[in-house]
């Protein structure tokens, strides 16, 4: 997986397909790039969901991964937020040469995310891309407080979109880093948690969320309490 790391559902099979213009680039971190796209007419989505995207270029329009939106249904234009793995010679590190006025291809919307209630937000490094979209649509909607992120990255320098986390959440914007301090999302640093809130989102690599189910369950969270990519 590339902008996020979770398990994808698709919920429509078919294969509709929209070229798209970029019309912004840019980088938010070392190694994550941010691209704006036109907005198709008509096309819509809800914050926390992903669709298809490809590189419209003859020989790489076939070559579909999932990303997830970071803007918001209301916006004008479609934005992702994508971590760029230029040692893995795959579609991210070919997005690293795609700048504004090249073109990608959107398909279908898809993905289980979605924001329910108030409650304690997951993040393992890109898995805080649906995330984004969600905590910024709750802003329009007036619903950010009682809302708690945790946000595990490898150092200071890796924090996707720091400032607007800390804008958006105050707080109850945790960074949990391993380099300087040694950190990760554990148990003890979940069990505080336990127990406060009516859901809790997990997103991020595959082993992280499994662990940070796992450990919620352990606390007595019930399934239907957790919402993640099955």
């Amino acid at each position: 997986m590339h902008a996020f790391h979770c398990h994808v559902l698709k919920i429509n099979n078919t294969m509709e397909k929209h070229p798209v213009k970029i019309s912004e680039t840019g980088y938010v971190t070392h190694n994550v790039k941010q691209f704006k796209v036109e907005k198709p007419a008509g096309y819509t989505y809800v914050s926390g969901q992903a669709t298809d995207v490809s590189i419209n270029k003859p020989e790489l329009e076939d070559d579909l991964h999932p990303f997830t939106f970071t803007s918001v249904n209301s916006d004008d234009h479609l934005e992702f937020t994508i971590k760029i793995y230029k040692e893995r010679n795959g579609i991210t590190a070919k997005l690293a040469d795609i700048n504004t006025g090249g073109e990608l291809i959107i398909h279908e919307v898809f993905g289980t995310i979605a924001y329910h209630q108030r409650g304690l937000f997951i993040a393992g490094g890109a898995g805080i891309t649906p995330f984004i979209s969600i905590l910024r649509q709750l802003r329009i909607d007036g619903k950010l407080a009682g809302n708690t992120l945790l946000f595990a990255n490898h150092s200071p320098a890796d924090i996707i979109l720091k400032d607007e986390l800390t804008e958006l959440l105050g707080e109850n914007f945790v960074n949990v880093l391993k380099v300087p301090h040694g950190e990760v999302i554990n148990a003890d640093v979940l069990k505080p948690h336990a127990g406060k809130h009516a859901n809790y989102y997990v997103c991020g690599p595959d082993k992280f969320t499994a662990d940070m189910i796992d450990i919620l369950k352990g606390f007595g969270v019930a399934e239907e309490q957790i919402i993640f990519e099955h």
